[in-house]
Parts: C-alpha cells; sequence; structure tokens
C-alpha cells in the first residue's frame, strides 16, 4: 500500500509540473507569411518614419517600429538563414522595433531574436520593456556585428536570448511591450552610422509558461490528499 501511495502520489505531483514547467511560444515574427511581410512598407514602396499593425507568424502579437527621419526605407531582405527579415536604413538615437504580446495566463517571460546590419548600421542596442507602451525600463544592451545572412545559413552568432522571469510585473498582463532601441550613433565599423545604414531583425520570439489553471491545481491538491488519506487508513 506504502508503494501505491508513493506512486499515486509522485502522478500527482508530474501532473501538475507539466502544467506549470513546460514553456509555450507566445508570439514569433518569423517574417515568413503574409501576416508580418504585408505589413511592412517594403523596398521601393513609400518611406515612413513609423510601420504599424505587423503582425506574429505564429501565435498572436503585433509589431511596430519608429524613426525620426521620415524618409527611412522598410524592406524583407534575407533573414538569418530564412528568406525574409524586417530591416529599415536611415537610423538615429532612439528609433526602435516595438513587439507587443498579451501575456495574460502566463509567467516566466523569455525572450529570443536574432540581429545584424549593414557596417555603417547602427551597433549598440538596448532591450527594453514596458506595460504601456510609453514608459519604458532597460533591461540590457549590446552590440552586434555585420553577420552577412542568407536565406540558407543561419548564424548562432546573431541570437541575442534574455530571461526576463526576475521581472514579475511582466506575468499576467494585458499588454506588455518590447522594444529594441538604437542607443548611440557608432555604427558597426565603428565609424558614424550612415543614413544608408540598416539594422535588421528576425525571429523574434516571445515565450512564457503557462499558470495552472485553478481546476488543475485543485486536482492535484485533491488526489495527493486523497491518497494519502487512503494510505492512513491503511496504516
Amino acid at each position: 500500500m506504502k508503494k501505491l501511495f508513493v506512486l499515486s502520489f509522485t502522478a500527482f505531483v508530474a501532473l501538475l509540473a507539466v502544467q506549470t514547467t513546460t514553456a509555450d511560444v507566445i508570439a514569433d515574427w518569423t517574417f515568413q507569411s503574409a501576416l508580418s511581410t504585408n505589413n511592412i512598407i517594403g523596398a521601393g514602396l513609400t518611406p515612413s518614419s513609423t510601420q504599424s499593425g505587423v503582425l506574429a507568424d505564429i501565435g498572436t502579437g503585433t509589431a511596430s517600429a519608429f524613426h525620426a527621419t521620415a524618409a527611412t526605407a522598410w524592406s524583407i531582405p534575407a533573414g538569418n538563414g530564412s528568406a525574409n527579415s524586417w530591416s529599415a536604413n536611415n537610423w538615429s538615437v532612439g528609433d526602435y522595433y516595438q513587439f507587443s504580446v498579451s501575456t495574460v495566463n502566463y509567467s516566466g517571460i523569455t525572450l529570443s531574436y536574432d540581429q545584424t546590419g549593414s557596417n555603417t548600421g547602427p551597433k549598440d542596442y538596448g532591450l527594453a520593456y514596458s506595460l504601456n507602451g510609453s514608459s519604458f525600463t532597460t533591461f540590457g544592451s549590446y552590440s552586434i556585428t555585420n553577420d552577412s545572412w542568407s536565406v540558407t545559413v543561419p548564424k548562432s552568432i546573431s541570437n541575442h536570448a534574455y530571461d526576463l522571469s526576475a521581472v514579475t510585473t511582466l506575468d499576467n498582463a494585458a499588454t506588455v511591450y518590447f522594444r529594441v532601441v538604437d542607443l548611440d550613433t557608432t555604427a558597426i565599423n565603428n565609424t558614424t552610422v550612415a543614413t544608408t545604414g540598416t539594422g535588421r531583425i528576425d525571429n523574434f520570439i516571445v515565450s512564457a509558461t503557462p499558470v495552472p489553471e485553478p481546476s488543475i491545481i485543485a486536482l492535484a491538491a485533491l488526489g495527493s490528499g486523497a491518497c494519502l488519506l487512503g494510505f492512513r487508513r491503511r496504516r
């Protein structure tokens, strides 16, 4: 009977663990479908200082972007081992790509994305987050390189991954905004960023762990309690 109790208890604990440790992809911008690329003002089309309505290719989320220069040309050149990425020229300090998602019923947020640029594109970027889309907190900063992306060979050096699970204010939020921001005028080749210099982003993935449904927690507690009660009665 003791062995039966241990096995039953372990099963309930395992059920709860599965519900709380498996991370889901909330949104992924691969830039490989019309959901994202149809709303990017591409090469040869009308330049603009802003972009909006760039939907996630997988999951649910919306991306946008801002540049101070209205002459900014947005395009979808080769990604990191894929056909498309999101690219722009005319970078100024404070210009950004922005990605927004809902984290309702999720916790333990993590991010992963690929980034590169041309030799005269921005070198130094920051990752920031917000709950209201206007007041942002910087989470980290980094430098990128010109990794010569192609449609066939992905470059692992281009990947940037961040664990924001300690920022619990991002958990279970109606909308969370993430910005990838140009921090200064230094170019990848250590000169000054040129108007023709480009910055490219690809495979922006927001992942998180589902918050267990109350019914699952109740079931696990009820099952464990029943096993324990049964064990005590049989001792």
